[in-house]
């Protein structure tokens, strides 16, 4: 590891006399920390278990797993730190950190993509149970108030419904913030909204984790199939296209290895290639 090499470098210095010894090992002492510090990798979400969840949690979610599995092996990091989504993409896109979990491509178009996405969701209409209505497409949402997540990119379908009736909050409800997910079940429990529109993984895990009963809510249609998510990487930081290469070659090394069947058996879930 460079720290490893640094130390090496160091201990050969100190077995030589001189008077620029201690100047040799200022300078090398901050090398070896610049060093280190450049192999951490930042990442930001909200929090959309079991994908990821609270990063001091003893299950923080299967991709917090799989990146310190590829990134932290060779003496790295990956600071892992929940953010309102749209806040997360914007710390990103400003290269203010490497990158965000969970992103279609049409969540952040000019980041960079890894090949291998890590899962994939697709868009559920999510109701009460017991309410007499299903989803048949758009036209059969009005009059219903329909929750989503503010700054969420559902498709290009699902995102042209949502831009048009933004504006409506009798027909669109927006949930924000870094656990918005939660804040639009209990809305939906409550009665505050009709419907919401989430992947489903993710609510049912939500619903387990908040102490619900998965009785209390049933499925009502879906609004569009599931699609690759990805781990994608900010535009602006030189670092972008090495840990997106990085991520697709420990993906896969995983898979092969086993040890990716083995961190998705803890979540109860299957690997999406399969």
């Amino acid at each position: 590891s460079p720290m490893n090499s640094h130390l090496r470098t160091l201990s050969s210095i100190l077995n030589r006399k001189g008077t620029c010894v201690r100047t040799a090992i200022i300078c090398l002492a901050l090398s070896a920390v610049s060093a280190w510090g450049q192999n951490t990798v930042s990442v930001r979400s909200d929090y959309w278990y079991p994908y990821n969840g609270g990063p001091t949690d003893a299950k923080p979610g299967y991709v917090i797993e799989i990146l310190k599995a590829v990134f932290e092996k060779d003496g790295g990091k990956v600071d892992y730190q929940i953010l309102p989504w749209k806040r997360a993409v914007a710390e990103a896109e400003k290269g203010a950190v490497d990158g965000v979990i969970g992103a279609f491509k049409s969540d952040t178009p000019d980041f960079v993509f890894p090949e291998e996405p890590i899962g994939t969701s697709g868009n559920i209409i999510f109701v009460r149970k017991g309410t007499d209505w299903k989803f048949t497409g758009f036209e059969s949402l009005k009059g219903k108030r329909l929750g989503v997540i503010n700054g969420y990119s559902y498709g290009d379908e699902v995102d042209e419904y949502v831009k048009a009736h933004l504006g409506d909050p009798k027909t669109i409800d927006e949930s924000s913030g870094d656990n918005a997910t939660e804040q639009a079940i209990r809305k939906l429990k409550a009665g505050r909204i009709d419907a919401f529109m989430e992947g489903n993984a993710v609510f049912w895990a939500q619903v387990t984790k908040m102490g619900f009963s998965k009785d209390d809510f049933a499925v009502a249609g879906v609004a569009s199939e599931p699609e690759a998510i990805y781990v994608s990487f900010s535009p602006k930081k030189t670092s972008s296209a090495a840990n997106a290469a990085k991520l697709t070659e420990g993906i896969r090394a995983l898979r092969a290895s086993g040890e990716l069947a083995r961190i998705l058996s803890k979540y109860g879930v299957s690997d999406w290639a399969e």
